[in-house]
């Protein structure tokens, strides 16, 4: 057994079987991912041949380390999720989600209305976790196509688009801010790149809904909404704040320590992720006592939904972190670059296909992109010898991670069941959309890695 551990080939072996491991737990025994994932982890440990922790005994090793990452990963995010847990929530309930696209659908008009769709999605889905944005959205697109009596599943691809490209992309959504935590990638960068790559591929995705419109011609099913074009709640400036405002902190931090040797102490404060997003969510729940006329103590009673609903995930998110440190430890970065030392191989298309295997075979996207940018980590290290910046690399691993998703996604289902799609039509439009903006977004990064390799 020990030979059989330290051979070049073991560490691809203990990854296979991992996957398979998480695969049948979530899907097939439908344990819940938290659980999956940190059995998957100390299964990993299990089977790894050495592990960097001062224990001597290794079945205690592999049970202790993961917990010891499973802590390590939660102390990086648990605040912003929790943050931006809040945030979402206080928007939707002080109004401040739906004047967004109430204002966006006035400015675009009733022949545009796809696109004031697709930027709502784009918009909401930053802070907002894509299930939400999609229950809010989704009425208004049913109410807009009984309206006109045409659209419908443009309007339901128009959502989806948006909406997907940012909660794969664009932290603080957990699976990018975990991604650019194990790529070592500063935060603000990633988010600039996430929204940017994004625009391209989301446009495309919108003209291929239009397509998929005129060809399948599904009726609406489910016709009990109305279109809600109230203008009740905060003003469009004020329901914006707690988006754009981290966004820009967080940005303006990182342009200033590209430009400058010494950063600005202010703005690297200002910037720094966990004071951006705590300014956020002030701001947001300011606005959601205000229109909602809270006492404090109602206020903070109320965040209490929304702080359990964050626990879960930075739970899931945590105990993915884990699983990925996991992986990188059982020696799998060593031994891509041993097999591959005789061959070239696209380090931006490897992330792609690592990411969109892991989506693949047990759907979730979070779970997917964790656990390929651990492995692209163990892999490249801090990027220093690619020829272009490691942020190509998280942007490959997160359109990947949306590369398939079928019945094994609860995407798939939320979609499907709120739309009053069948199985075969959100295979037709979901399942079709997110493989073309998977394979676009890689198509793109190839691209720009070769034309702005930003180094």
């Amino acid at each position: 057994m020990n030979a059989l551990s330290s051979h070049i080939y073991w560490p691809f072996a203990i990854l296979s079987l991992a996957i398979l491991f998480v695969v049948i737990l979530i899907s097939k025994c439908k344990i819940h991912p938290f659980v999956s994932l940190v059995l998957a982890a100390i299964f990993v440990g299990l089977l790894s041949h050495e592990l960097p922790i001062d224990i001597s005994n290794h079945l205690v090793a592999a049970v202790e380390l993961p917990m010891r990452e499973l802590g390590t990963t939660a102390g990086k995010i648990a605040w912003v999720i929790a943050l931006a847990a809040m945030i979402g929530t206080a928007m939707m309930e002080s109004g401040a989600a739906r004047r967004i696209v109430t204002a966006l659908l006035h400015s675009f008009g009733e022949s545009k209305a796809g696109w004031a769709l697709l930027i709502s999605g784009f918009i909401l889905s930053i802070p907002v976790f894509f299930d939400t944005v999609f229950f809010l959205l989704i009425p208004i697109a049913i109410a807009l196509a009984v309206k006109t009596g045409q659209n419908f599943v443009y309007y339901v691809i128009a959502i989806c688009a948006g909406a997907v490209i940012t909660h794969s992309l664009v932290p603080p959504t957990p699976g990018p801010l975990i991604m650019a935590e194990n790529l070592k990638i500063d935060i603000g960068t990633t988010v600039i790149a996430g929204i940017l790559s994004g625009i391209i591929p989301s446009i495309i995705a919108l003209r291929l809904g239009k397509r998929m419109d005129a060809k399948l011609r599904i009726p609406v099913r489910v016709s009990d909404a109305v279109l809600d074009e109230s203008t009740a709640g905060p003003g469009i400036i004020e329901s914006l704040l707690p988006i754009i405002l981290p966004i820009l902190f967080i940005a303006a931090s990182s342009f200033v320590n590209v430009l400058q040797e010494e950063p600005i102490a202010v703005i690297e404060f200002l910037g720094n992720k966990n004071i951006a997003m705590a300014i956020g969510a002030g701001i947001a729940l300011w606005s959601w006592a205000s229109q909602k006329q809270l006492t404090l103590q109602e206020l903070w009673t109320a965040t209490a939904k929304p702080l359990e609903i964050a626990g879960i995930i930075i739970l899931i998110t945590s105990a993915g972190g884990a699983f990925g440190a996991m992986i990188k430890h059982s020696g799998i970065g060593a031994s891509i670059e041993a097999i591959t030392a005789n061959f070239q191989i696209h380090y931006l298309i490897l992330a792609w296909l690592i990411s969109a295997v892991m989506k693949t075979a047990q759907g979730s996207t979070t779970v997917a992109v964790i656990t390929a940018s651990s492995i692209m980590y163990a892999l490249i290290g801090n990027g220093s010898s690619l020829a272009y910046h490691p942020v190509y690399v998280l942007l490959a691993v997160g359109f990947g991670g949306g590369f398939i998703s079928w019945m094994n996604d609860s995407g798939f289902w939320v979609v499907s069941k709120m739309s009053g799609f069948t199985e075969k039509e959100a295979l037709q439009t979901w399942t079709y959309m997110f493989a073309v903006i998977a394979v676009v977004g890689l198509v793109q990064v190839l691209l720009l890695s070769y034309l702005l390799p930003l180094v």
